[in-house]
């Protein structure tokens, strides 16, 4: 149990006590939230929950807080408990219980901020599927990053993580694939007549793809009608599409249990059952020509078209096949799905057509990651997905790099717009978020080098003697990581992380510029030399939640 939740535990029985000794009115007790105070005098972490029973009992807060103080005994981790207007109850942490959290966070290692809130509830993220119908463009560099660290901080606090890549290789967009690539390989054997359709895929790198094709398979397909040569070489596109992607995403360090197809939903009739259901529900109707599911109905502003007028099912018509493969037959307590902004639209319908299929909708949550802008310094570069001018995902890898992508792509919110400067991911200046955080591990590294090669260990150091300012705070902030963790769990919002990891070596470098630490005090360096190691320890640990390494030496 994290020290927040053992307050809550604490505030929530003196409420109980006072209402059982009749000093507080009995009604329903709210939640007893803990948090961090703005500020440092007010101590560690403060609780609002007198403010919150007095609007139920019509009664001064800050009576209500003391009464509450005086009821909360005294345990190993409490300093002082304090009360403050309007009516918080504030804790001061005991200097000797901060110290003895070194040990701790070394004992704990690699695997320090675990938590259980999770107890092994099953959770699958989706995140990725794009289609193989061309290279992944910057854009998707977010989802993935937002995906992969998501996934890893819900492992960390004992959630069983399911991630799974969910492509579309059937429908409307593959026909279009198809055709598109056929004409372009008809053109590289000089074929005048072959045309990309006016709604094809223009990009160069389908040049590229045919090309690759029949240097591996030569003209053999002219022989075929071209309803059957355009799937036959489509699929050897998007085969080849598809190791690309999977080698991209490996680059990236990121990584899939399950990769799933849209064709599967129709060999396995999870399509056709579903839209039995609707249809037997009484949630489909039939309109200009179209098959439509009735999201009005339901109380949404508009209908969604679910089966065009000629016979081909729309995205939103597989993904609620999707779902129901999910929810009902691999039945995930809880399912998380990171979508791109061009995907906002189908957020009502779907939710709509899940909860027709009778799942809980709390157990449903769709991440829309808004768009990306890629900055050379203060020039715009351009991105277009459909007419060839794009930035491809490689492209930005292969510029700065897997960390540098990592940590801007993940640095904002997902719900915000972000702009990624290619000139500052590649800055070895401490103005660079990601070399300012890597330098910190890299200078306690050699902190610890040092050490060892004078024949100074921290195994004997007696941690009771870090008592100053620097190593009191750099402790307090080593030991956020667990209640970031949880955060993150409520909040789905990984972003949190970068910021804790530039707080922690901006805390470790003012602690460092305070205190030396192999010095001629020989009780005091061992000591410090463990606050060191355990800073390595939590640094290594965060860069490792967000997928980057954390170098030795810079």
């Amino acid at each position: 149990m994290i020290l927040k939740e053992i307050l809550a535990d604490l505030v929530t029985q003196a409420a109980e006590k006072a209402q059982q000794s009749g000093k507080l009115p009995s009604v329903p007790l709210p939640a007893a939230t803990i948090e961090r105070p703005q500020k440092p005098e007010h101590g560690d972490y403060a609780s609002s929950l007198p403010l919150k029973l007095a609007r139920l009992m019509g009664t001064n807060p800050l009576n209500i807080a003391r009464q509450l103080a005086e009821l909360i005994p005294a345990t190993p981790e409490i300093e002082s408990i304090t009360v403050a207007p309007p009516g918080f109850i504030n804790f001061t942490l005991k200097d000797n219980w901060l110290t003895r959290q070194v040990e701790s966070i070394l004992e704990a290692g690699e695997s320090f901020g675990n938590i259980d809130l999770g107890k092994g509830s099953r959770v699958q993220v989706e995140f990725v599927s794009s289609n193989p119908t061309g290279p992944l463009h910057v854009g998707y560099g977010r989802g993935a990053i937002l995906g992969s660290t998501l996934s890893g901080i819900l492992s960390a606090a004992g959630y069983d993580v399911q991630r799974e890549y969910y492509f579309n290789d059937a429908g409307n967009q593959m026909d279009v694939f198809n055709r598109s690539l056929y004409a372009r390989y008809r053109q590289c054997l000089g074929a005048a007549d072959a045309e990309v359709p006016s709604d094809g895929y223009h990009g160069e790198y389908m040049v590229d793809l045919a090309q690759s094709i029949v240097g591996q398979q030569g003209d053999r397909f002219l022989a075929l009608p071209e309803s059957e040569a355009a799937p036959q070489v489509g699929r050897l596109g998007t085969d080849r599409l598809m190791a690309q992607i999977k080698e991209e995403l490996n680059l990236l360090r990121i990584e899939f249990d399950d990769w799933f197809t849209e064709k599967s939903l129709y060999d396995n009739g999870q399509y056709d059952t579903v839209m039995s259901l609707l249809r037997n529900g009484g949630h489909l109707a039939e309109k200009e020509g179209a098959t439509w599911f009735v999201a009005t109905a339901l109380g949404e502003d508009k209908d969604e078209v679910v089966v065009r007028s000629n016979g081909v099912p729309t995205y939103l018509a597989t993904d609620i096949a999707y779902h129901y493969n999910k929810f009902l037959e691999r039945r995930f307590d809880r399912v998380i799905d990171i979508w791109g902004a061009d995907h906002q639209g189908h957020v009502a319908g779907l939710r709509a057509a899940v909860g027709v299929l009778g799942v809980d909708l709390e157990r449903l949550v769709l991440i829309v990651h808004q768009m990306v802008t890629v900055r050379r310094g203060d020039e715009v570069v351009r991105i277009s997905t459909r007419s060839g001018d794009i930035i491809t995902l490689r492209e930005v890898l292969d510029e700065v790099g897997t960390d540098a992508c990592r940590y801007f792509f993940l640095s904002r919110s997902a719900n915000s717009q972000m702009d990624f400067d290619l000139e500052l991911a590649k800055k070895a200046a401490p103005d660079n978020p990601v070399y300012y955080i890597q330098y910190a591990h890299a200078r306690i590294a050699s902190i610890l080098r040092l050490a060892a090669e004078r024949g100074i260990t921290c195994e004997n150091g007696d941690v009771s003697l870090l008592t100053t300012e620097p190593e009191l705070t750099l402790i307090r902030k080593l030991l956020l990581l667990p209640e970031l963790i949880e955060t993150v769990c409520q909040t789905l919002e990984p972003h949190h992380l970068t910021y804790y990891a530039q707080d922690l070596a901006t805390t470790f470098h003012s602690f460092y510029k305070q205190c030396r630490v192999i010095s001629s005090d020989e009780a005091l360096t061992p000591a410090r030399l463990k606050l060191v190691a355990a800073t390595k320890t939590v640094l290594a640990r965060t860069l490792h939640l967000m997928g980057m390494t954390a170098p030795e030496r810079m």
